[in-house]
């Protein structure tokens, strides 16, 4: 693109500079930017990115999109060379650069818009190793899928043949907004749980949030887990809808794509993939039920591409998991970490524990924190997960956060020994504790919201 471009779908004014000067890369961080790249000025709630453009051409900036800074009194002469466009709301000129982008690759470009309440940063890793076996596919980098990470996501397309790009949401209306962005041309929902049910009320509002993400696809293809009670509801009720086309993957309910003759080991998976009638053996590298599920998912996805069952296994079984995410270390001293850290549900909890169980390991231990954004429902979900760590014969309890006091109690009321359960206020606590007490053969399973930063006490588990 060129700042001629930029300033037309942005309605921005260049205060000095050449407008057919082409634009590179984006960033929004002056720590790392390069030589040559266009910053872009973010307000947060706790700094304004906007006050540091002279910082970004510093430090090799060639072009800065900035908002709310008054030139008339800078000297602009030392920066004949440079590029400033001035727009009036950052936010909104990355959404329209990011829209003008995609509307570049045409309708035709294959994108696959990834979302659910869990799962969805694993089975975006998942199909996009699928798709990459036909396709140069861009994928969403960590979990940037929100209004600001989805947009820089769309910046980085340039040769890519197809896109997997995973979309968030806290509230009603986000997941509308980056589909418009995005424009997915296969819309995947993982499932539909209690994420953010404290901000939308109930899972059938989460359902009808998520369901947003058909909004900005011309051609409304979607594929669901149809073993998920409310998308197998969904399912049903619309399978003869002729203005979506629904293609479903599950393990319990008939599905176009299913797993057969499943064998779950410790730190992977078997199961036969029975995809369209068309059956395969597949080996995922990560353990638990849930990746089975991600890799039908992937598989669903690559059949509707086109791609063959060879390239389909191959996707799958060569697959790298984001990291915090079921990332598993074997220490010197005979001790599994497995840092599950960056997020929380009361589903992911449920999943993390039931994997923790199915171990060999001489002791499971589960250290969690607590999940946010669940409002009214907080005390009873946690509640729920220390009844879930009663089911699963968790050795020993360690908590830590102002709700995750309920895992505990619910965990002691539902016949957990009093003696096997811990509860710290403070992060070096649990750190300090574990390493006096841990033994070969333990099992250490780390799980809570990312706010709670548990990440912090691996990291230094492991240093």
């Amino acid at each position: 693109m060129k700042i001629k471009e930029i300033i037309k779908v942005t309605k921005g004014k260049l205060i000095i500079g050449n407008e057919e000067t082409e634009i590179k890369e984006f960033c929004k961080d002056t720590r790392i930017i390069k030589p040559g790249d266009t910053y872009i000025g973010i307000k947060g709630e706790n700094f304004d990115g906007n006050t540091l453009w002279k910082q970004a051409f510093e430090n090799g900036a060639e072009t800065v999109i900035i908002e709310g800074i008054d030139f008339e009194n800078v000297k602009l002469e030392q920066y004949k060379d440079k590029n400033i466009i001035k727009v009036d709301d950052t936010i909104q000129a990355i959404s329209d650069i990011a829209t003008y982008k995609r509307e570049l690759y045409g309708k035709n470009f294959p994108v696959v818009g990834v979302t659910g309440s869990v799962g969805k940063t694993s089975t975006k890793d998942i199909i996009a190793s699928v798709v990459s076996q036909e396709y140069k596919t861009l994928k969403t980098q960590g979990n940037n899928n929100n209004n600001i990470g989805l947009p820089f996501t769309m910046f980085k397309l340039k040769d890519e043949e197809a896109a997997v790009i995973e979309m968030g949401m806290n509230h009603f209306g986000e997941i509308s907004y980056l589909t418009k962005i995005a424009k997915p041309t296969i819309s995947v929902i993982t499932n539909i749980g209690t994420s953010h049910i404290g901000n939308l009320g109930s899972r059938e509002n989460i359902l009808k949030a998520k369901l947003e993400i058909l909004d900005g696809m011309d051609k409304k293809v979607l594929v669901i887990n149809n073993d998920n009670d409310l998308l197998h509801k969904y399912y049903t009720e619309n399978k003869e809808n002729e203005n979506i086309e629904i293609h479903t993957y599950g393990i319990e309910n008939e599905s176009e794509v299913m797993a057969e003759d499943i064998i779950l080991n410790e730190n992977d998976s078997e199961f036969v993939c029975n995809l369209k009638g068309e059956k395969f053996k597949v080996k995922v590298l990560v353990g638990g039920i849930h990746f089975v599920y991600n890799a039908l998912c992937a598989a669903t996805v690559g059949k509707n591409l086109g791609l063959n069952i060879k390239q389909i296994k191959q996707g799958i079984e060569t697959f790298e998991l984001t990291k915090k995410r079921m990332d598993i270390t074997e220490l010197e001293n005979g001790v599994t970490i497995i840092n599950d850290s960056y997020n929380a549900s009361f589903e992911s909890m449920q999943a993390s524990l039931k994997y923790l169980h199915g171990l060999k390991n001489n002791r499971k231990i589960a250290v969690l924190g607590d999940m946010f954004e669940l409002g009214e429902y907080s005390k009873e979900l946690h509640e729920k997960v220390g009844i879930e760590v009663v089911k699963n014969n968790i050795d020993i309890l360690i908590c830590s956060g102002k709700n995750a006091k309920y895992i505990a109690e619910a965990a002691k009321e539902n016949g957990m020994n009093e003696k096997q359960i811990y509860y710290f206020e403070e992060k070096e606590q649990i750190q300090e504790f574990i390493k006096q007490n841990w033994k070969n053969g333990d099992a250490i399973l780390f799980k809570a919201s990312n706010g709670m930063k548990f990440f912090e006490i691996v990291e230094n588990i492991l240093k």
